[in-house]
């Protein structure tokens, strides 16, 4: 019974993570983060064959719930942000600030912490995430990608665009999503997503999908790694430079859910009932945390 309820536990991270990697401006790495399982998962990916059966038990409940996200809710989530932008934002906002004790409580009182140094990583990991959040104001949009009739090289792009998110979706802060919104490639791979569900163009989407996914893999693996050696030798200045990242996601959610719904109306309702959806998710973080 025990490990039934620990394996439902794992499989409602993995949907929260699905969830936050669809939408722009939300990171996957944060909530798995606040969630409480992002060092075991970085550690079961970059040591998948060493501790294979451990491995599966604790990666298999987690694939399950983020796919089951990223299959089921691409639509639920355009509607939500269409028609309730503000309460679905504040949501999320939650989530990441429920996170912060536990995260405080893995630094407090660590001498590294005193260093100048630490606080120098923990603004630069802030910047990054705020200049992100502002890209598109800053850059401009990119051309649009289309996805159909891809030939060979067309291919090999998507595998290393598949890569550079899947980076981005496993470092806390960064959001994938928004990463593939500033390379053109986030509204078409939605469209994929979409037209699996309803079973259109299977032998395409299928391809473009698979294509992209073992990108993504390559690209967890690779950055797993390395995120693991920082934390091995450089524990208290990662935390430090993930607080950074953390710290500018509560900011850089609402930027992003502005720069992306048109016509954003702010009114009282709406921002009540955000509030108590913050609450909600910050509870809801702070819980999962702790599991």
């Amino acid at each position: 019974m025990k490990k039934i309820k620990e394996n439902i536990i794992l499989g409602v991270k993995g949907f929260i993570m699905g969830i936050a990697n669809i939408i722009p401006g939300v990171s996957g790495g944060t909530l798995a983060l606040t969630l409480g399982i992002y060092e075991r998962f970085i550690g079961a990916i970059s040591h998948f064959f060493s501790n294979l059966k451990e491995n599966i038990k604790f990666l298999l409940p987690i694939a399950i719930g983020l796919c089951l996200a990223i299959l089921s809710m691409s639509r639920v989530i355009d509607y939500s942000y269409e028609h309730f932008p503000i309460p679905t934002t504040l949501f999320f906002v939650g989530l990441v600030i429920g996170g912060i004790p536990m995260l405080y409580h893995k630094v407090k009182g660590k001498k590294e912490g005193k260093q100048i140094s630490s606080w120098i990583i923990l603004l630069m990991t802030f910047s990054l995430v705020i200049v992100m959040a502002f890209a598109d104001q800053l850059f401009g949009t990119t051309a649009k990608v289309n996805l159909s009739g891809l030939d060979l090289w067309g291919y090999i792009i998507l595998f290393f665009v598949g890569m550079i998110a899947a980076a981005t979706m496993v470092i806390p802060g960064v959001s994938g999503s928004l990463v593939l919104m500033l390379l053109g490639y986030y509204y078409p791979i939605l469209k994929v997503v979409k037209s699996l569900t309803k079973f259109e163009n299977l032998g395409e989407n299928i391809m473009i999908a698979g294509i992209f996914g073992v990108g993504v893999l390559v690209g967890i693996v690779l950055i797993s790694k390395i995120i693991e050696f920082l934390l091995k030798k450089f524990e208290t200045k990662t935390y430090y430079g993930v607080l950074g990242f953390i710290f500018a996601s509560i900011l850089a959610i609402p930027i992003s859910t502005y720069n992306e719904v048109e016509n954003l109306v702010f009114s009282v309702p709406q921002i009540l009932i955000g509030i108590i959806f913050m609450a909600i998710g910050g509870l809801i973080a702070y819980k999962l945390g702790d599991e």
